[in-house]
């Protein structure tokens, strides 16, 4: 150890510090786990001592250590490297790598745990994570990884190997050499070097605790060749029973261009076949727990580690996965190879995991403040911070069935589309005919992949003969820009794609008194249902869409976002004697769902074809080519298994989720459920499935009975909507 370590420093202040079993002070076994400064799972041979530290060393069996905090810690810093080659392990092995690679003129980057640079993971990239005293280094190497880790020392298993006073050969040369007195020592196969110790000849049988100490081992059992035992007793045991390849990061990197040098390649010592003592000291698994599973037929290594955990807990295997190997051997198995290894081979804290990376910020429109000024309660969704209601959602919602509301829709994905090869590219795009649709007007799209799954769904409004504008749910518009791009590219088309989401507000007028709002506003020609044009609104430029989300009269007033805020107050000044009131995304979830509109990825699913939600409408199969159309043409021909269908009960909505029930099996889920003021009953969207080649009618959720019924729910001619 080149710095005194706290393992180092607590043994000689205080005696052995461990938590009982063998101690490698080489960071492969859970001896010396202890809560450092508050951090749990910490290795005190890795960890150089300082004064002022606060150690509690992890207490023994399966009580957790206590946490605390320690007060606010600094941020862990990342810093990203580039070099040629990255060396880890700096014992011969490793500095010879290092050496021959700097000879031929490449940047090399070493990692030693002694020097504090403990590598952690190789990941694709190639990438080498590490945790350093400065810091998580992640290094990128241009040529190559060499993995120069050598081995560890096999750990006994044997009864009593819980005992405190267990120390590895190469452990007891490290503490002997920081001047601690380990007392009388015995060793078992390998002795230390230049430690004075009596040598017990034989294979080890078991060790035997003091008299005076019932922790602490007092004497070792060794069986010589004649099947003598021979018992000689002492204070520490020293124990040098083999070694096998610390290749983790090996096991790790396949694939990778990675390769190993010195003894992380050698052939590993196969313990004897352990009969009876803890195999894994991290979990308390005993060679009894092996053979119970053996017993019940887990005969795969990767299955024993499941069955058992043995090999999941700190040291993921180090100590115990060679005694593993070897029991099952034993019973007759071939050898098997070590497990997978795990993502991580050291435990790391949140704030390490998390170095480097930054949250990116939920954004909000530009009529945040306005929204928390009237009260809103905000909420994240889709993607941006969003009015989920302002204190009373009854109230929203009647303002939208009987007078005028406000609505913030700034969120939709926004995106014009132009050029001379405009037409041709949304016509490959979308399932519907796009060369038919005349200047001035919009149509309803759904967005599919190659599957003839839906993505996304929205409008395409045609502004000219080469310019569209397009929109997109608040979720999917970012998706939607790099598909539209990608295909864009892929076809070759001359186009130009502008993606105006954020530069753009959009606020959605909406009620039976909607269009004299507009008027009061300075609109007294406004555009026909699914017709649009660029209008003075209250004093601001708009692009004003006439649709309906909500069932009502709608009109969505897209403007650029620095007149957000003036226009909002100036419509809700003008609305004062028409009883407007804004609402908020609880109200409209109540709205949309009564006319019975989908919300792509929470009534969606990721293979929901338009046939399952029952919009075959917004599909032209009569249309050449477009994106999807041979698989919509393949899953068409397969009989239908389930359909989203609308439903209605009595009373309270279901929570949404909640299963659907035919004939006391399973038939389905609610996807969208509320509670109607309007129709005085529950109304829902969910998956149902066929029975009998059939869609049940009435079905069962929460225990009560719902019936299938058409939507919309609300005004199923749309004549509110087209007044």
């Amino acid at each position: 150890m080149s710095k005194e370590s706290v393992l180092a420093h607590l043994w000689q202040q205080q005696g052995d510090p461990t938590r009982g079993g063998s101690v490698c002070a080489a960071g492969d076994c859970q001896s010396c786990l202890a809560t450092i400064d508050g951090i749990a799972y910490t290795r005190m041979c890795r960890t150089p001592w300082r004064d002022g530290m606060h150690v509690e060393p992890h207490p023994h069996g399966d009580q957790l250590p206590a946490l605390e905090s320690r007060g606010n810690r600094a941020a862990t810093i990342a810093r990203t490297m580039h070099c040629d080659v990255v060396v880890i392990g700096q014992g011969s092995a490793g500095l010879a790598a290092a050496a021959e690679a700097r000879a031929l003129g490449r940047d090399v980057v070493t990692l030693d745990t002694g020097d504090g640079q403990d590598a952690i993971g190789i990941y694709p990239g190639p990438l080498v994570v590490a945790r350093t005293d400065a810091g998580m280094w992640h290094l990128y190497p241009r040529i190559e990884i060499v993995v120069a880790t050598g081995a560890a020392e096999i750990q006994p298993v044997v009864p009593g190997n819980d005992l405190r006073g267990l120390v590895t050969a190469r452990a007891a040369e490290s503490l002997s050499a920081a001047g601690i007195d380990l007392g009388r020592i015995v060793a078992v196969g390998t002795p230390p070097r230049e430690v004075a110790c009596t040598v017990a000849v034989g294979a080890l049988v078991r060790f035997e605790a003091s008299a005076t100490d019932a922790s602490r081992v007092g004497a070792v059992i060794a069986r010589d060749d004649r099947g003598v035992e021979q018992r000689h007793v002492c204070d520490t045991v020293s124990l040098g029973l083999g070694l096998a390849p610390r290749d983790a990061l090996l096991r790790m990197a396949r694939g990778t261009n990675v390769h190993g040098v010195g003894d992380v390649l050698r052939a590993p010592d196969l313990p004897p076949c352990p009969t009876a003592g803890i195999v894994c000291a991290c979990l308390g698994v005993t060679v009894d727990d092996l053979r119970s599973v053996h017993a019940r037929g887990f005969h795969e290594l990767e299955l024993v580690k499941r069955a058992t955990l043995a090999g999941t807990g700190p040291c993921q295997g180090a100590a115990c996965v060679p005694h593993v190997r070897a029991f099952l051997a034993a019973q007759g198995a071939a050898l098997q190879p070590p497990f997978t290894a795990r993502p991580l081979t050291r435990q790391i804290t949140l704030g390490e995991v998390a170095a480097g990376a930054h949250h990116v910020a939920t954004p909000r429109t530009a009529l945040d403040a306005e929204h928390r000024a009237l009260g809103a309660q905000m909420e994240r969704l889709g993607g941006w911070w969003r009015p989920w209601h302002y204190g009373d959602v009854d109230a929203e919602y009647h303002a939208v069935r009987t007078a005028v509301s406000l609505c913030d829709v700034s969120t939709l994905g926004k995106m014009q589309v132009s050029g001379p090869g405009a037409v041709a590219l949304l016509e490959h795009l979308y399932p519907v005919p796009i060369v038919s649709l005349k200047p001035g007007r919009s149509r309803y799209v759904l967005l599919l992949d190659e599957r003839g799954y839906v993505i996304d769904d929205g409008m395409v409004c045609r502004d000219g003969e080469t310019r569209f504008t397009l929109t997109f749910t608040s979720g999917g518009s970012t998706f939607a820009e790099l598909w539209i791009r990608d295909w864009a590219e892929s076809l070759n088309a001359d186009v130009r794609i502008m993606n105006q989401t954020t530069s753009l507000g959009a606020i959605n007028v909406t009620g039976p008194r909607a269009t004299k709002l507009l008027a009061l506003a300075g609109v007294t020609t406004p555009p026909a249902f699914l017709h649009h044009d660029t209008l003075d609104v209250a004093g601001i430029c708009c692009r004003v869409f006439r649709l309906s989300f909500t069932g009502e009269v709608s009109y969505e007033l897209h403007h650029a976002a620095a007149d957000s805020v003036v226009l909002w107050r100036r419509l809700m000044e003008l609305g004062r004697d028409l009883g407007i009131r804004p609402h908020g995304l609880e109200a409209l979830m109540k709205l949309r769902l009564e006319k019975g509109h989908v919300i792509v990825g929470q009534d969606t699913d990721f293979d929901s074809t338009p046939r399952r939600l029952n919009h075959e409408w917004a599909v032209r199969l009569e249309k050449p080519a477009f994106v999807g159309r041979h698989a919509v043409i393949r899953t068409n021909a397969i009989p239908l298994d389930r359909q989203l269908c609308g439903f209605e009960m009595d009373g309270i909505a279901p929570a949404e989720g909640a299963t659907i029930w035919h004939r006391d099996a399973f038939a389905g889920y609610i996807t969208s459920a509320t509670w109607s003021p309007t129709m005085r009953r529950s109304v829902m969207l969910g998956w149902l499935h066929l029975s009998n080649g059939e869609l049940p009618t009435i079905i069962t959720i929460d225990g009560r009975p719902a019936r299938r019924v058409a939507t919309p729910f609300y005004d199923p001619e749309g004549a509110r909507a087209r007044a």
